[in-house]
């Protein structure tokens, strides 16, 4: 961290929690990949010179998940409010991902019953209930809107965090630092350890489990915790998305499969943590554009979308599995991105905001960060007069009154920049 950020956690033990539009922005980028991956996998383009661009671009785009709950983990704990009540918390967590499920869940049912597939109630209802992760059977934790395992996961995560929230602020640096450097090892090591797991159940072991998936969100936990504090140290942003860029050429082009996941993982933490720490700065980034603040504020309902409506759309046109050649492919491409767009618009707007506004409780609890003990850095002398007054400006700067990074919290009508999925 820089040594500004370093003064405000020192002169300010009340660490409060901002806005970081930043992180709002990278999460458009997240969902891309993903929708990038799911463009590939599916084989809509066929002519082989576009189609090897896209795989190249997006072979590793499902970790755009991966980036997801980590920033999940960094979001929800930098955000926190110590005393918080525990059922308030999970209520605002239902409030922000459930309205959005229930209606693709619904949408995804109708499309079934119009191709005139098969539905099985019990398939369906563990669906609704978002317990399909924890299901290792073939075409259940792949069920109704495929896409929702990962809602499956993050209602675990959310499930857990009050409970370990404490532990978390009492933590000392190194064992917060543990975690950190241990997730992408335990990552690693998942490679060897899934031939412990029957064969047929491999996959859902490594890439659906949510106590496995949990690791990632751990990780942004603790580095989140550490940030508060004033004890991260990571790169400048622009050092950040160099070296995130080498990793992802990198590991797409020459690293092994089964290294990429942990490589990753580091990359897309030491981005969020150095997007957030430029937010807090005040200091330049990329990511805060409006456009990229509206995509990402849409992006949880575009991830929710655009599975369903490419498959839909494909299956309609009898090109599912078939693809179009020519020019065609990348035209039905970009519009199968505006087309996602516009409806997770509609979702976000119509949906998603609303309900989030009816159904989440006000915040509670002291402001985020507060009650944290100053981090002690040699000499604990008094902060001078000017890195006092450093503190009270950057507060004022990043602070919208009540508001957090997390816009699970909608207080008094306000709607907050960041949130995780």
């Amino acid at each position: 961290m820089t040594s500004t950020t370093a003064a405000v956690a020192e002169a300010r033990p009340e660490r409060v929690a901002g806005r970081l539009p930043s992180l709002t922005g990278l999460r458009w980028i997240a969902a891309l990949l993903v929708f990038g991956f799911h463009v590939a996998t599916m084989g809509i383009i066929v002519e082989p010179d576009y189609r090897a661009v896209v795989d190249k671009v997006f072979a590793l785009g499902l970790s755009g998940v991966e980036f997801f709950f980590i920033l999940s983990g960094f979001v929800l704990v930098w955000s926190a409010r110590d005393g918080e009540r525990k059922r308030s918390f999970w209520r605002r967590r239902f409030a922000k991902i459930y309205p959005n499920h229930l209606v693709l869940w619904a949408a995804a049912l109708l499309v079934a019953l119009w191709f005139a597939d098969p539905i099985s109630p019990a398939v369906a209802v563990e669906n609704l209930l978002l317990l399909q992760a924890w299901d290792a059977r073939s075409g259940w934790f792949y069920s109704v809107n495929t896409v929702s395992w990962s809602l499956s996961c993050e209602f675990f995560f959310y499930l857990c965090l009050p409970l370990a929230l404490p532990l978390l602020r009492r933590a000392r640096p190194w064992a917060l630092w543990a975690v950190v450097v241990a997730v992408p090892l335990l990552i690693l090591a998942l490679w060897p350890a899934q031939t412990l797991v029957p064969e047929v159940n491999r996959w859902w072991f490594a890439q659906i489990f949510p106590p496995v998936r949990s690791l990632e969100f751990w990780m942004g936990a603790a580095a989140a915790e550490l940030m508060r504090r004033g004890w991260w140290r990571g790169p400048r942003l622009s050092v950040a998305s160099v070296l995130f860029v080498v990793v992802w050429v990198a590991a797409a082009q020459w690293v092994r499969a089964e290294l990429w996941a942990a490589l990753l993982a580091a990359a897309y933490l030491l981005v969020i943590t150095a997007a957030a720490d430029a937010d807090v700065r005040g200091g330049s980034s990329p990511w805060r554009s409006r456009p990229l603040i509206w995509l990402g504020e849409v992006s949880f309902a575009f991830y929710l979308v655009h599975v369903l409506v490419m498959t839909a759309v494909l299956r309609w046109s009898g090109n599912l599995g078939v693809g179009f050649t020519g020019w065609r492919g990348p035209a039905v491409v970009l519009g199968f991105l505006l087309l996602t767009l516009v409806l997770a618009g509609l979702l976000h707007r119509y949906v998603e905001t609303p309900l989030m506004r009816r159904l989440a409780p006000r915040r509670g609890g002291a402001p985020p960060g507060g009650g944290i003990p100053r981090p002690r850095t040699g000499d604990d002398a008094a902060v001078t007069d000017a890195a006092v007054t450093d503190a009270v400006v950057t507060d004022a700067a990043v602070i919208d009154e009540a508001a957090t990074v997390d816009d699970d919290a909608v207080d008094d009508g306000r709607r907050v920049r960041v949130d995780s999925r």
